[in-house]
């Protein structure tokens, strides 16, 4: 696959009122190939939507290279603008203007056909709100009209900070089977977004950033495999025995109120066996696996509790699906730049 975006040692500073001089991005990289959807996520603060806009030529880089679909960021951005699709931040539209007169202007000042505009808002679910004002609109309505203006130029490159922003569940599985039809579609797709179960669901790939840093970077699978401690969940009808003996075969146990967590089990026949030769039979035995909030709490050291729970896997379970987890991560520090 050919590389869509680029970035390698990126590098900015601003100067802030209260803490003077901050370094935002210290030495980043990050690679999105064609066709991905790759998450993009960081705390508050750690630099992700300073990067965003450095890419778009929005803020100037101290150091470091940018490429957008081949072309040079910022210096060659012009030649490929019509290409990409961008919301970055939290969009400003005139509340006197309707959604439908909005689109229709950014559509004019953009050259494409005005005919679009009845696509788009089709697409992000707001045909039938189009001729109201802006300014009655929910802040999710918003966000969607702000996505709308990004698909506009039918762009080979979308680029969403905070796309699910102020969506209610069922506007945030719309945002979702959107951005799944669109890489179908052949559109490469950069999202940033707090609310990791969702990334988890719709990325295949994944960058982590911290403190202007990435921590990791791959597919999401791979990531969360790193980070795969071979844990089990065990319900036993005596679980404090059943912990006992566990231990006593080298194993370590965290007793949970209604179950135990057994780690560093290669073979769950290990656990069974354990126990059964004890007169103790297991009533459930179930993997665990790290989710991305997990990884993502201690990549960057944001985690609350010194153990954060894993999630069961569930996959060879019937009726199950992922839940999402939301973390309160706000808008980045804004800074004068240096």
């Amino acid at each position: 696959m050919s590389a869509v975006i680029e970035i390698e040692g990126l590098r900015k500073t601003f100067h802030t009122l209260r803490r003077g001089r901050r370094v935002a991005v210290d030495g980043f990289d990050l690679l999105v190939e064609s066709g991905q959807v790759h998450g993009f996520l960081g705390p508050n603060g750690s630099g992700k939507t300073t990067t965003l806009r450095a890419l778009l030529g929005l803020v100037r880089a101290d150091g470091g290279r940018m490429s957008v679909l081949g072309a040079r960021s910022p210096e060659e951005l012009p030649r490929v603008a019509g290409r990409v699709g961008a919301i970055v931040e939290s969009p400003q539209f005139f509340g006197n203007f309707t959604g439908h007169r909005t689109l229709r202007l950014l559509a004019l000042a953009a050259g494409v056909p005005t005919g679009r505009v009845d696509e788009v808002l089709e697409r992000v679910g707001l045909r039938d709100r189009g001729h109201d004002r802006v300014r009655g609109y929910s802040l999710g309505m918003k966000q969607r009209l702000a996505v709308a203006s990004a698909l506009l130029k039918d762009p080979e490159l979308l680029i969403l900070d905070e796309p699910a922003n102020g969506l209610d569940p069922a506007g945030i599985r719309e945002m979702r089977d959107l951005m799944r039809s669109l890489s179908a579609a052949g559109v490469t797709v950069l999202v940033s977004s707090h609310i990791l179960g969702e990334i988890q669901l719709i990325c295949d790939h994944v960058t982590i950033i911290s403190r202007g840093r990435r921590v990791a970077t791959g597919p999401v699978d791979e990531v969360l495999a790193g980070f795969d401690q071979h844990e089990w969940q065990v319900r036993v009808a005596e679980p404090e025995r059943a912990a006992e003996l566990l231990r006593a075969a080298g194993l370590p146990v965290t007793a949970h109120p209604d179950h135990l967590v057994v780690g560093a089990v290669d073979e769950p026949e290990l656990v069974s066996r354990t126990l059964g030769e004890q007169g103790l039979w297991v009533r459930e035995l179930v993997p665990l696996r790290p989710d991305l909030e997990s990884v993502f709490l201690e990549l960057t050291g944001t985690e609350p509790h010194p153990t954060v729970p894993r999630q069961v896997d569930d996959s060879r379970l019937p009726d199950s699906g992922p839940h999402d987890a939301v973390i309160d991560l706000d808008a980045e520090v804004r800074g004068v730049e240096a």
